[in-house]
């Protein structure tokens, strides 16, 4: 990741070639470089053989669609992806927010909110904290994404990592899902939260039966806690 926001690379991913221009034109206005596509196999064959630090990605593209794009961006490496589509529908950002996308704008939109998420994300990304969490029973790099329970890899999709990450950092504190979903997706979903059950309940499911000194909680009517170290540590 670049350390100015204005030296990075951006790939537009958009077959509307009007709207495509608009976004490059304010993107380079801004600073960026910038790379175009306008189907999803160009956007996957430019990310194979470039640098690319954020991708502004519009969900109804010919042939390979933005949600699959999305996808196979996703199953190889953390860059930063912002959806970029007409449908403004709740289920479509969720469904966006679980495929890994980072943030999510609707046209029509203001360019200048284009940018100011842009550089958002960017700033997100390129945050100098601890990436590293050492809990009794678990370790969890977020530099790799890898994470071991009593020593023991397991396999977690990027938002349920920074999902138990955030808890790990924070252990015994209580988190509404609303503030979860703001500062694990970085974004604030209007009235639904079902999201944080979802990944929560993944979780669980993936580590059920794993020898550890920790467990997630329900706080009934508030949220989630990450306990370390309290008895009866199956209780939910």
């Amino acid at each position: 990741m670049v350390t100015r926001e204005g030296a990075a690379t951006v790939l537009v991913v958009e077959d509307d070639r009007n709207i495509a221009e608009l976004v490059s034109l304010y993107l380079e206005k801004h600073g960026f470089k910038v790379l175009k596509a306008a189907s999803g196999a160009e956007a996957l064959e430019i990310l194979k053989n470039e640098t690319v630090d954020l991708v502004v990605l519009d969900l109804m593209l010919p042939g390979i669609d933005g949600w699959e794009v999305c996808r196979q961006i996703r199953s190889n490496s953390q860059l930063p992806v912002i959806m970029l589509t007409a449908k403004g529908e709740l289920q479509d950002k969720l469904q966006g927010f679980e495929l890994g996308a980072d943030d999510y704008v609707v046209k029509p939109f203001d360019p200048q909110e284009l940018i100011a998420r842009v550089k958002a994300v960017l700033r997100r990304a390129g945050e100098t904290k601890p990436r590293r969490v050492d809990l009794p029973d678990l370790t969890i790099d977020l530099e790799s994404y890898v994470v071991e329970v009593a020593g023991r890899k397991v396999e977690l999709t990027k938002r349920e990592t920074e999902l138990l990450y955030f808890l790990a950092s924070h252990p015994g504190r209580v988190f509404t899902r609303e503030f979860l979903l703001q500062r694990v997706w970085g974004f604030e979903f209007p009235g639904n939260t079902r999201t944080v059950d979802v990944h929560v309940n993944r979780l669980r499911e993936k580590l059920d039966g794993l020898p550890k000194s920790w467990h997630i909680k329900t706080v009934w009517g508030v949220g989630y806690k990450l306990v370390v170290g309290e008895d009866a540590p199956h209780i939910r």
